[in-house]
């Protein structure tokens, strides 16, 4: 436990912010260049963390707009520490547990961001393993940050393997057995979404008697049975990617985002084509409708003239230098 006004090497404690399974996260200063940043420090600070260290490394070259950046990770008087973004704002999961469900375009709003971030660091090979609303942020303009990318990993290694990783409630039923793959990710951003869309989860948290029941998917009811305001096509992209089998589950979050960017394209209204109109032009003019909305939805990527990182859609200052756009 470090106490306020606590230095570890240029770094001054300023206040806890939360803990968690694996370590205890505390706003900083970087007095050497005048900076907060956030600093986790791991429970089990006994541990030769030589091999750790190959984490952070792979970590820190994570750089994503919708992902809190890894700094750097250091040993100071004898703590090991891992050096973070400071992210200010909310959890997703405090937004829920003040307003209950979200309005569905909100909610849709932060899956998209979710799954850009977790399509960018599986593409580098990182699974988050502990993917819920409470390692999620969401800044004062909307904007997602998702914490914690890999230092479940850190834990499961410090405990030599024989400690189960995530959440219980957010958990794919393969982790329950200790295997965690990239679609173990997307089923819990499925459970993510359900509660975003709910307000509830779907389940509580399986009893070990309730296992066979979540591996055959009867724990679950489609999210449109709690929320008649949920669009039956959002709430098949729910359960598709909350499907007990991993090979049924979407297995990228890039084709999880294109049907949910899909699901919020309304459909053109039919009307009777015009004379001289064919039906097959109607169609054509309603997919021209369609490629526009979506791209409205999905926007080109942009990047900071000064440091040329990627940056998010609404945004007018860059989040990694602080460059008005």
């Amino acid at each position: 436990m470090l106490f306020r006004g606590q230095t570890l090497g240029k770094y001054k404690i300023i206040s806890p912010l939360g803990s968690g399974g694996f370590g205890t996260v505390y706003l900083a200063q970087d007095t050497w260049i005048d900076k907060k940043v956030a600093i986790k420090v791991p429970h089990r600070q006994g541990l030769d963390f030589g091999e750790l260290l190959r984490e952070p490394r792979l970590l820190a070259s994570v750089s994503h707009p919708n992902i809190v950046a890894i700094i750097t990770a250091e040993k100071q008087d004898n703590v090991f520490f891992i050096v973070m973004e400071y992210v200010q704002g909310e959890t997703l999961e405090t937004i829920i547990e003040k307003g209950g469900a979200l309005d569905v375009t909100r909610a849709l709003d932060f899956t998209c961001q979710i799954c850009n971030a977790v399509d960018h660091a599986h593409g580098q090979g990182v699974i988050h393993r502990d993917l819920r609303p409470a390692n999620v942020l969401v800044t004062d303009n909307d904007m997602v940050k998702v914490a914690d990318f890999g230092t479940s990993r850190f834990l499961e290694i410090a405990a030599h393997g024989t400690t189960v990783i995530g959440s219980p409630p957010y958990m794919a039923p393969e982790q329950f057995h200790g295997k965690a793959v990239f679609a173990s990710d997307i089923y819990s951003l499925g459970v993510t979404m359900y509660q975003m869309l709910t307000g509830v989860l779907p389940y509580d948290a399986p009893a070990p008697s309730d296992l066979p029941k979540l591996m055959s998917g009867e724990l679950v009811s489609p999210p449109r049975m709690k929320n008649p305001a949920i669009p039956k096509a959002l709430s098949d992209v729910v359960m598709r990617a909350m499907a007990p089998e991993v090979t049924a589950r979407y297995q990228r979050a890039a084709d999880l985002l294109a049907d949910v960017l899909a699901a919020r394209v309304p459909a053109p209204p039919r009307r009777a084509p015009a004379a001289g109109v064919t039906a097959a032009g109607s169609r054509d003019d309603a997919h021209a409708i369609q490629t526009r909305l979506r791209a409205r939805e999905a926007p080109a990527a942009r990047f900071c003239w000064q440091c040329r990182k990627p940056l998010h859609a609404r945004t007018d200052r860059c989040p990694f230098c602080g460059e008005s756009q």
